[in-house]
């Protein structure tokens, strides 16, 4: 923020009104697009990249990264966006913004080449062992391993160590393991991914970029999300991941074509006939009739 304040002191009039919106409203600038700040501001997106590069940064997405990490360092321990002094709709409205702004900031960190390798590898797999560390990975594993079972994919989710080493063990060329931690530094996790790449298994890593499961990964899907400020794993993270798992779910039912959806819309079917999901289930009695 005091970088801010400085370059606006010696910038030139369409960058200083971009400045002083960002002095302005940190939290809405880390929501927004660039045409969406360049509007407000009445200047063209080259003019918002220039200002992000007045401050050191190589783009928007670069500068929004470095503004939430000292947002979350500089404010409240209950989340990075809201105080104690909020109220209940102040703390829903800055909560569901962030969330909101961090999906739609996706598209940008998605490389099309790198989902699509990801998509092939496991629509091609003779079996996907989905590996995770942590509360929250450990559902995203799980998660995937739900949407393959249903593609018709020879699918697995390990969250015991003990079970991953035996997952990764029994892999060889032709498998998959999908290993996920937003950390990416998981001693335990790490060395599965190391037996299962030395059985000949392709590695997908989703993770941030930079970590130790990247460098040790054959494909990343690496995002990366403003810190929270109280989870080492926070709900952005979260969000980011699941919604990365969808993108990736549906790549691999294109690439397997009809059949993908055939099974869906069976599986569909079968659990509206007989299933949980089926509106006309008899209502039960578990009273002894008198008399």
């Amino acid at each position: 923020m005091a970088a801010i304040a400085e370059a606006q002191q010696k910038a030139p009039a369409a960058r200083r009104a971009i400045f002083a919106l960002m002095l302005e409203d940190p939290e809405r600038v880390l929501d927004e697009s660039f045409e969406a700040l360049a509007a407000r501001s009445g200047a063209s997106v080259p003019t918002i990249m220039r200002a992000c590069r007045d401050l050191g940064f190589a783009g928007l997405r670069e500068f929004k990264l470095a503004l939430a990490q000292e947002m979350a360092v500089g404010g409240s321990p209950l989340h990075r966006r809201v105080q104690l002094q909020d109220t209940t709709e102040q703390v829903a409205h800055k909560i569901t913004r962030g969330a909101a702004g961090t999906i739609a900031g996706l598209s940008s960190q998605f490389d099309p080449k790198v989902l699509d390798a990801a998509a092939h590898a496991i629509a091609h797999a003779t079996r996907i062992d989905a590996l995770a560390a942590g509360a929250t990975s450990n559902f995203m594993a799980a998660d995937l391993h739900a949407r393959l079972f249903r593609l018709g994919l020879v699918s697995n989710a390990w969250v015991d160590f003990h079970s991953q080493l035996l997952a990764a063990a029994t892999q060889g060329p032709g498998g998959v393991i999908v290993a996920i931690s937003h950390v990416g530094g998981m001693p335990l996790l790490l060395e599965a991914v190391a037996v299962a790449r030395a059985q000949g298994a392709t590695v997908i890593a989703l993770t941030q970029p930079g970590t130790k499961l990247a460098a040790n990964a054959d494909i990343v899907l690496g995002l990366k999300v403003p810190e929270d400020a109280v989870m080492h794993v926070g709900t952005e993270a979260y969000l980011a991941h699941l919604t990365a798992i969808e993108v990736l779910t549906v790549l691999i039912a294109k690439v397997i074509g009809e059949p993908a959806v055939y099974r869906l819309q069976s599986v569909r079917e079968v659990l509206q006939r007989h299933g949980i999901d089926t509106h006309d289930h008899p209502l039960l009695n578990w009273q002894v009739p008198h008399g």
